[in-house]
């Protein structure tokens, strides 16, 4: 399983401060989303997964000129969630640097749209989704009811998806759930946060997950890096 290292880009920084050295009081501190990508990519990281919280609330990719600062220092795939949602956003982050989209859940609900944005990113593409089966009931559908979480990627794997990023999936029904997904489902399933420690990201691990994405985890210092490796191996 991939160990994914997230970066939440607001106004070009990053919006948790690292540290490498913390432990030992080596180094300095930096916000600066370049230098902590690069810092995980020499560590091993196969991708990286970046949040632009103000692109999330305009609507359109905001952080491209941090995306492209990335996309010179690290030669790493990077996937971009937060205002992806229509196919000229997609277009732009991929002009940028960006590699890969996650689009939201109101994508999954518009199956012009989805195509729309399939024809852009093909393979590249993913759909995030709120594992939660209350949060999932609670969108608003367009269609008569809510669909059940893995009713749901089976359909949106039928109509091409191929990669899914799934956030709170970690509590005892969710990650049942998953290791059905993961038995049954022709993609990826990346799990989005959640665990902490090695425990979580071994039983994330075990229900198979193709990777698991780690922000503040990792940003803080909860866990480091090469331990994740290893609990994820």
């Amino acid at each position: 399983m991939d160990v994914i290292p997230a970066i939440d880009l607001e106004a070009g920084r990053s919006r948790v401060v690292f540290w490498p050295g913390v432990s030992s009081g080596a180094g300095a501190p930096t916000d600066r989303p370049d230098r902590i990508a690069e810092h995980f990519v020499a560590l091993g990281a196969p991708v990286i997964h970046l949040v632009d919280f103000d692109g999330a609330r305009r609507g359109s990719p905001s952080n491209l000129g941090t995306l492209g600062a990335i996309a010179a220092r690290v030669a790493t795939p990077l996937q971009l969630a937060g205002g992806v949602d229509d196919p000229d956003a997609i277009r732009l982050a991929f002009a940028a640097g960006a590699t890969r989209g996650v689009c939201s859940l109101a994508v999954a609900d518009d199956p012009e749209r989805l195509a729309a944005c399939l024809a852009v990113a093909g393979d590249w593409l993913a759909v995030g989704l709120d594992a939660r089966a209350d949060r999932l009931a609670a969108f608003p559908w367009r269609r008569g009811a809510a669909p059940s979480l893995d009713g749901l990627v089976g359909e949106l794997a039928g109509r091409g998806v191929r990669r899914f990023v799934l956030a709170h999936a970690t509590g005892d029904a969710e990650i049942g759930t998953l290791s059905g997904l993961a038995r049954t489902v022709d993609a990826d399933l990346l799990v989005a946060g959640g665990a902490a420690d090695a425990a979580g990201i071994r039983r994330v691990r075990d229900a198979g997950a193709a990777g698991i994405i780690l922000g503040e985890a990792l940003l803080s210092g909860a866990i480091d890096y090469q331990t994740a490796r290893e609990a994820a191996a």
